[in-house]
């Protein structure tokens, strides 16, 4: 019996055709034909069930026999934003992690101590298709791109002015509370059932000024345990916090 083989189609039930790097890699990697089940997910909560009814060098063509809406495994949206790491390897993994473990939405952040201010997210996106199919999810989380702190924090300021709804918002940092307060543990603050965003800073952290902002914003200062992390651990571990907590 063939392992059921999932693919990426985000207007799978308006088309009968997969598109062409999925088709590609149907037809010269994985060498379907004609009559082989396959499963389409449209990253948007559905799945479903295909025949394949041509296979060519260059195209599959598919008839869809069974629509399947998925049930979401957690109900708020869980937003991560962070600045990308100097070696982009260890961002890409994260991304994929994360997909996998599941959320809803990443930004990449440029921070004051950003040691990586340019991010070509064409690549991300295709981990996050990956990281989807591999582990069966049905929604792909939201990909934007790079963006400036203080700009980040007014778009997400003027965003919950117009829906009227406050967001769960955190900022992860190493200061202590000599430099900046008493911090409390994420698990312990994330609330299940509503929206959240977390904001975990570079490698070098976020700046005191950087963080102070944030919580002129209405973000609480949060740790993530008593280890030191590194950023893309930190993001992990957050995105995990989150799952967590709203399974």
């Amino acid at each position: 019996m063939k392992e059921v083989r999932f693919f990426y189609v985000p207007n799978a039930s308006s088309v009968c055709e997969l598109p062409d790097e999925e088709a590609q890699h149907a037809v010269r990697v994985l060498r379907m034909e004609m009559g082989d089940e396959m499963m389409l997910m449209d990253g948007e909560g559905t799945f479903y069930r295909a025949i394949v009814t041509e296979a060519t060098k260059k195209r599959c063509l598919y008839r869809i026999e069974e629509t399947l809406p998925q049930m979401r495994q957690w109900q708020p949206q869980l937003h991560l934003a962070m600045a990308p790491t100097k070696n982009m390897d260890r961002t890409e993994w994260f991304a994929e992690k994360a997909t996998e473990i599941g959320f809803d939405e990443l930004t990449f952040l440029k921070c004051r101590w950003s040691e990586r201010t340019v991010i070509k997210t064409e690549r991300v996106e295709k981990i996050l298709v990956s990281a989807m199919k591999q582990s069966h999810k049905a929604w792909k989380p939201m990909l934007n791109e790079m963006v400036d702190f203080k700009t980040f924090l007014q778009d997400i300021e003027e965003k919950e002015k117009a829906s009227g709804k406050e967001l769960q918002k955190f900022i992860c940092h190493c200061y202590d509370e000599e430099e900046l307060g008493t911090k409390v543990a994420l698990k312990d603050a994330v609330k299940s059932g509503e929206d959240v965003l977390v904001l975990v800073g570079p490698e070098g952290d976020f700046s005191i000024d950087e963080v102070k902002l944030a919580e002129s914003k209405g973000f609480q200062s949060v740790t993530l345990g008593k280890s030191r992390l590194r950023t893309e651990t930190a993001a992990l571990v957050a995105v995990h916090i989150m799952n967590l907590i709203n399974q």
